[in-house]
């Protein structure tokens, strides 16, 4: 039995494009929000592979996707790495800020896998209920992305602290960087041995770096994990998302040697069908807020995204998460006319 969404990552096109949302097991799921209220702290929800793997398989059962993705957070790696890490109730996360060239140097420079263990056992028992058309995703965060949060301790508008401390202490950023890249491989590759068929690396945060500490501090770190990663999996599938990338994507693609490549809503469709399409799969790239919109405005998006890019390798999703306030009969919606597509 052949899984739609790797057969479009290994190279072949789908008459019908693969579907699956980026935070497809989250907040506008009525049976999550049940789970998350019962698990007491999110990093609970994470850390019980019987509720992380029930979360992660709720929306398989209502919606049929051709992949899930494992529930999780980009911020386990810093937890692993002994940082505090905590999630308060509509702040998002809070972390002990690394400002400074001392306190970088008191990073540990492994982390301890035991902790994360918790994350391949919710991939075992993912792997043991999905049919045999139904692929499992894993992930992790770029180390630019997860290095922001390290670094600011929290979410910022712009990601400016991590920037400013990039262009002040450069030794020291790279530091941090270096260690994420060193454990991130390691942990992709657990979750493929555990059960993922292909891992995918978010970095959600690439598009505010200019040119120079774009190809620094995004592309140069994903290719070394890319290559790490193969070096022990050497056919592993993997996918990359640097969000807001723009035209600096192609370069990205070519410097990486990623599979496949998230694409957010403003991605310019000739620049892609050219230059990054015509290389390697593409995912992507319906706007969020359209999704919400519902109706007409919502069948034109997705039209659009399909007339774009279905006539090459395609992964339908999103440009970005699905947002919770997003009617499930909106998603409903868009399975149906993406599934009903003749091309």
């Amino acid at each position: 039995m052949t899984k739609p969404f790797l057969e479009v990552l290994s190279g072949h096109r789908q008459a019908v494009p693969p579907i699956w949302m980026m935070r497809q097991a989250g907040r506008y799921l009525p049976e999550y929000r049940e789970l998350r209220a019962k698990a007491g702290s999110f990093l609970d929800l994470c850390f019980t592979p019987e509720y992380a793997a029930e979360v992660t398989l709720q929306p398989i059962r209502r919606f049929n996707f051709d992949a899930a993705i494992i529930f999780s957070d980009i911020l386990v790696i810093p937890h692993a790495l002994g940082r505090s890490v905590r999630f308060e109730v509509g702040e998002g996360p809070r972390l002990d800020p690394l400002d400074t060239p001392d306190k970088i140097a008191t990073l540990a420079p492994r982390a301890d896998f035991t902790k994360l263990e918790p994350v391949f056992e919710a991939l075992r028992r993912v792997r043991r209920e999905l049919n045999d058309k139904t692929a499992l995703i894993g992930f992790c965060g770029a180390p630019w992305t997860v290095a922001t949060y390290m670094v600011a301790g929290q979410g910022t508008p712009d990601q400016a602290p991590a920037r400013m401390l990039a262009y002040r202490h450069p030794e020291a950023f790279e530091k941090i960087i270096d260690t994420l890249v060193e454990n991130s491989i390691p942990y992709l590759v657990g979750q493929l041995k555990a059960g993922a068929d292909a891992v995918q690396i978010f970095d959600t945060w690439a598009g505010v770096l200019p040119p120079r500490e774009f190809a620094r501090w995004s592309v140069e770190p994903t290719r070394r994990i890319v290559q790490g990663v193969r070096q022990q999996i050497a056919d592993a599938k993997i996918i990359g998302f640097p969000r807001g990338a723009g035209a600096l994507l192609p370069g990205y693609v070519e410097t990486t040697g990623i599979d496949g490549v998230s694409i957010d809503w403003a991605a310019e469709p000739a620049l892609i069908r050219e230059r990054v399409q015509s290389r390697i799969a593409i995912q992507g790239n319906l706007d969020p807020l359209a999704l919400i919109t519902g109706g007409a405005a919502l069948d034109r998006a997705i039209d659009d995204v399909l007339e774009n890019y279905a006539s090459g390798r395609l992964i339908f999703n999103l440009g970005h998460g699905i947002l919770p306030e997003t009617p499930i009969a909106h998603v409903e919606q868009m399975i149906k006319r993406v599934r009903a597509y003749k091309g």
